[in-house]
C-alpha cells in the first residue's frame, strides 16, 4: 500500500522551520502539529470507509448484475487531476455509515440555502441548490449541478415533442466531461428512470420518482402555434421545473449517479435510442399495471409476518405519511387557486379605477384615484409573485414528497416479494424432503438419490434466498435513514424561504399602501 502522506508531512515541517525564523513567540505558544502517517487505501481516497466487500457481492449475478465502474488509480487520486478521469467505486451497499455526512452533501433537489430578498422572485424549489453548490465548488469537494433549460418544440403537430436542454457541471472523476451539455426530451427523462428502476429497485434502493404525464396537456402543446402562450407556456414552465428537480434528485443518490445509463444521459451529444414504452397508453404502462395489481393480490394473499419491529413502525408512519401529504396537497392547490383568482381580480379592479380617474371631473379626486389604480396594479403585482410561492415552494414540495413515499412504499415491497420467495423455497424443500421419506419407505432408491440432489440444490436456494433478503433489509434501512434526513432538511429549508417571502411580500404592500395613504390625506373637498 503507498503511503499518500509523505507531501504533507514535508509541507509541514518546512513551513514549521520558516516560522522559527520569522515568528519564535508565536510558535512557541502554538507549535505545529504533524499528522499521524497513516496508510490510505483507495477506498479512503474515494470518500468510501468501512465497507464490507463480502456483504456487497450480488447473490444474484445470473440474474442482475449492477454496474461497478473501474477503480481509480492511487496516482490519479494524490495528484488530484489526470488526463482523463477515472471511474471510481460504486457506493458499496452494506456501508456501516453511508449517510454519516449526508447533510454537508448536497441534498434532494428540494433542499438548499434561504434565498435573499433582491432574488424572490427568482426562488423556486430548483434553484434552492445553488449557494451550496457554489460552496462546494468553493471548497474543493465532490459536487454535480444540473440546469434544465431552453425548452422548444421540434416537429410539428402530434409528431412534435418537446426538447430540453440539460447543462451539467461537476467535479466527479467518472465524468469524461466537466460541463456536458446535451437535448433530451421528455421520454428521455422516463426512459433513465425505468432503466435505474430496473437495475436497482429489487437491490432496495429508493429510486426518485419522474415527472406524471399529462397526455391532454401535452396534446395542446403539440397542437398550439408558436404565438399562443399562456396555459401551454405554464404547463412546459412546470414541466421543466419539474424535470430539473428529478434529475438533480437522481444525481444525488450516491449509487445511481455513477450509473452508466445515467452518465450517458448526461454527456452523450447525441439523440438516445427511442424510449418507445415511454407512452401513457403504451403495452408496456399496460403490462406493469397488470404487474402492480398481481403484486397487490400477492401482498394480500401471502400475507408476509414481520419480524422486525423497525420495519412495523416504519411501514405504518410511511403510510400515515402519505395520507396527510396527500390532504395537504388539496389545501395548497386550492390556496394557489384562490391567490391567483386574487391577482386575477385585482388586476380587473387596477383597470377599472383607472377608467374611473379618467372620467372624474374633479381633477383632485380623479388624480387620487388614477393613483389608487396605480397601487392595485403593484399589489396584483405582488399577489402573482405568492401565487408562484405557493405553487413552486409548498404545493411542489409536497407533490415530490408523494411521490418520493410512493418510491419508498415500492422498496418495501420489494423486501416482501425476496421475503415471499425465500418462503417459497422453504415451502419446496419441505415438500421434497417429505417426497424423499415416502420413496424410502417404499425402496425406491432411484427416486431417493433424485430427491436427495434435488434437495442439496433447494438447500443451497434457501442459503441464497435468504441471504439475499437479509441483505435487502440492510440496504432499505440504509436508504430510509438518508430519507429522512433529506426529507427533514428539504422541509426545513423549503418553509423558510417560503416565510422570508410571504415576509416580504407583505412588507411590500404595507409599503405601497403607506405610501398612497398621506395623499388621499391631503386631498381637499
Amino acid at each position: 500500500m503507498e503511503d499518500l502522506s509523505l507531501e504533507d508531512d514535508v509541507d509541514i515541517i518546512m513551513e514549521s522551520n520558516d516560522g522559527d525564523d520569522t515568528n519564535l513567540q508565536d510558535d512557541s505558544k502554538e507549535p505545529a502539529v504533524v499528522p499521524p502517517q497513516t496508510d490510505i487505501n483507495l477506498d479512503d481516497d474515494l470518500g468510501v470507509s468501512g465497507i464490507k466487500l463480502d456483504d456487497d457481492d450480488d447473490i444474484f449475478k445470473s440474474a442482475r448484475v449492477e454496474p461497478e465502474p473501474a477503480k481509480a488509480s492511487t496516482n490519479s487520486v494524490s495528484r488530484g487531476t489526470s488526463e482523463e478521469p477515472a471511474e471510481t467505486d460504486i457506493p458499496l451497499e452494506d456501508d456501516e455509515h453511508p449517510f454519516k455526512d449526508a447533510h454537508l452533501k448536497p441534498g434532494l433537489q428540494l433542499s438548499g440555502p434561504s434565498p435573499t430578498p433582491a432574488t424572490i422572485q427568482q426562488q423556486t424549489l430548483t434553484s434552492f441548490h445553488e449557494e451550496e453548490a457554489k460552496r462546494e465548488m468553493e471548497g474543493g469537494d465532490e459536487f454535480i449541478e444540473i440546469k434544465v433549460t431552453s425548452p422548444h418544440k421540434v416537429g410539428e403537430g402530434m409528431s412534435s415533442y418537446m426538447a430540453y436542454k440539460v447543462t451539467t457541471n461537476t467535479n466527479l472523476s467518472y465524468f469524461k466531461k466537466s460541463k456536458p451539455e446535451v437535448n433530451r426530451r421528455f421520454s428521455d427523462f422516463l426512459g433513465l428512470r425505468d432503466k435505474l428502476t430496473e437495475k436497482y429497485l429489487q437491490n432496495g434502493r429508493i429510486i426518485p420518482p419522474a415527472p406524471d404525464k399529462s397526455v391532454v396537456s401535452m396534446t395542446k402543446v403539440k397542437m398550439s402555434k408558436e404565438d399562443d402562450s399562456s396555459t401551454q407556456s405554464e404547463f412546459v414552465e412546470k414541466r421543466q421545473a419539474a424535470l430539473e428537480r428529478y434529475i438533480n434528485r437522481t444525481a444525488r443518490h450516491p449509487s445511481l449517479r455513477v450509473d452508466p445509463d445515467f452518465r450517458e444521459f448526461l454527456e452523450l451529444d447525441a439523440e438516445l435510442p427511442k424510449a418507445n414504452q415511454t407512452a401513457a397508453l403504451s403495452g408496456k404502462n399496460v403490462m406493469k399495471l397488470f404487474s402492480k395489481v398481481g403484486d397487490k393480490v400477492s401482498l394480500y394473499t401471502t400475507k408476509m409476518e414481520e419480524t422486525d419491529q423497525w420495519f412495523e413502525e416504519k411501514t405504518v408512519m410511511i403510510d400515515n405519511l402519505d395520507l396527510q401529504l396527500r390532504k395537504v396537497l388539496v389545501a395548497t392547490e386550492s390556496l394557489t387557486d384562490y391567490r391567483k383568482a386574487l391577482s386575477g381580480h385585482t388586476y380587473s379592479l387596477s383597470k377599472s379605477l383607472g377608467m374611473l380617474g379618467s372620467a372624474e371631473d374633479n381633477s383632485k379626486l380623479a388624480a387620487v384615484i388614477s393613483q389608487l389604480a396605480e397601487v392595485e396594479e403593484k399589489v396584483e403585482k405582488v399577489h402573482e409573485q405568492q401565487t408562484k410561492d405557493d405553487f413552486y415552494l409548498l404545493s411542489e414540495l409536497v407533490h415530490d414528497y408523494i411521490g418520493i413515499v410512493g418510491s419508498v412504499k415500492d422498496a418495501f415491497n420489494e423486501r416482501v416479494k425476496a421475503w415471499q420467495a425465500w418462503q417459497s423455497v422453504q415451502r419446496e424443500l419441505n415438500k421434497r424432503r417429505e417426497n424423499k421419506v415416502r420413496a424410502e419407505l417404499a425402496s425406491k432408491q432411484d427416486r431417493v438419490n433424485q430427491l436427495r440432489q434435488e434437495i442439496a440444490e433447494n438447500e443451497s436456494q434457501l442459503d441464497m434466498a435468504q441471504e439475499n433478503f437479509e441483505k435487502i433489509s440492510r440496504i432499505i434501512k440504509n436508504e430510509f435513514e438518508a430519507f429522512n434526513v433529506k426529507k427533514c432538511k428539504d422541509f426545513k429549508d423549503t418553509i423558510t424561504n417560503y416565510l422570508e417571502n410571504m415576509l416580504k411580500s407583505q412588507e411590500s404592500l404595507v409599503t405601497h399602501w403607506e405610501r398612497f395613504l398621506p395623499e388621499i390625506q391631503q386631498m381637499e373637498p
